[in-house]
């Protein structure tokens, strides 16, 4: 659900940038102010794990369309709603700025739709009243689905609606949302049984981990080093198994517009940003520019396992950055 910069209008996509700065202002500063130190090294792992994560498209059967877990509710879980919207903000700028996921004047909405909406709405409205308590494992389950499901329907109203609000493309608003809402709640079914498996699994081995920011946890260097092995074992080669299907948005796209993608708009802002970005990108759409594919399969990998390598690393240093940042500010 990673927005291209052809769907927004200089303005919406402005607007969307000041929104989102406002919610990580805010964040930064609930981060600075309070929690355990000691999570940091959690936050940056967990941010690779996500970014790996978000390589690997599973299919939506009987549709010809896939989807990726958004991460953001597996954050917010894990880490508390503020760390979690840093860390999705971190993951979502990463994968803008070196592999062209997702538009740079695009980037506020993005970060609004897949951290903001999840961390800040379905996390504690959703997910928080219904695990309250001591709940059981289906309880947690439902939880997990419901807050993932919830979550990916405000975002994927968002990308309608900032869509249909910029006015640069004749996507109609009924067309587009009935293709949009229907494709993210199968896709939020699987990204909520994903985040339960996960969450039940550190529920199992550490559920201390789950109280994070209220109360100090003994030593995270287990879970560390085991969040950094899984993203390093997703990124570097679970990521060859992804879906060549289209994502969500691109499926509707073709469907309302009979395109997967829409030209940009032909503004000082779209050209300046595009060219910028272009400068920027080290491997597009996770792989070498001149990767083989047969039968929408990609037969180059080594371009996707380093993609996968070097794009965890980067969200973690840009985490442990921001982190060590926001220490020295307090």
């Amino acid at each position: 659900m990673h927005m291209a910069d052809a769907l927004l209008s200089p303005a919406v996509g402005g607007a969307m940038w000041a929104a989102s700065g406002a919610a990580l202002a805010f964040a930064a500063r609930r981060v600075r102010t309070g929690g355990d130190e000691r999570v940091v090294p959690l936050m940056g792992v967990l941010g690779a794990f996500v970014f790996a994560a978000q390589m690997i498209n599973f299919a939506i059967p009987g549709t010809g369309s896939s989807g990726h877990l958004g991460g953001g509710l597996l954050l917010a879980v894990l880490l508390g709603p503020w760390p979690a919207l840093i860390a999705i903000a971190s993951v979502l700028t990463v994968q803008a700025l070196f592999f062209a996921d997702g538009g740079l004047l695009a980037l506020g909405a993005n970060i609004f739709n897949l951290g903001v909406l999840p961390c800040l709405v379905a996390y504690p409205l959703v997910y928080r009243l219904l695990a309250r308590g001591a709940p059981s494992p289906r309880r947690i389950a439902l939880a997990c689905v419901a807050a993932a499901v919830i979550g990916l329907q405000l975002g994927a109203l968002g990308v309608v609606l900032q869509t249909v609000a910029s006015g640069v493309s004749a996507l109609s608003f009924s067309t587009f949302l009935w293709l949009m809402l229907p494709i993210h709640l199968a896709i939020g079914v699987v990204e909520g049984l994903a985040t339960a498996a996960v969450v039940l699994f550190i529920r199992r081995a550490r559920p201390d981990l789950l109280a994070v920011p209220a109360a100090p946890v003994p030593s995270l260097r287990p879970v560390v080093v085991g969040f950094a092995t899984a993203a390093l074992l997703t990124g570097g080669l679970l990521s060859w198994f992804a879906s060549a299907q289209p994502d969500g948005l691109e499926w509707s796209l073709a469907r309302a517009a009979h395109a997967a993608e829409l030209p940009p708009p032909d503004t000082a802002a779209h050209t300046a940003l595009a060219q910028a970005q272009q400068r920027l990108t080290l491997l597009p759409d996770y792989d070498f520019p001149s990767a083989q594919t047969v039968d929408g399969a990609t037969v180059v990998k080594p371009g996707t396992s380093l993609a996968g390598v070097v794009g965890g690393a980067a969200t973690l240093l840009l985490l442990l950055l921001a982190t060590w940042w926001l220490k020295r500010r307090r």
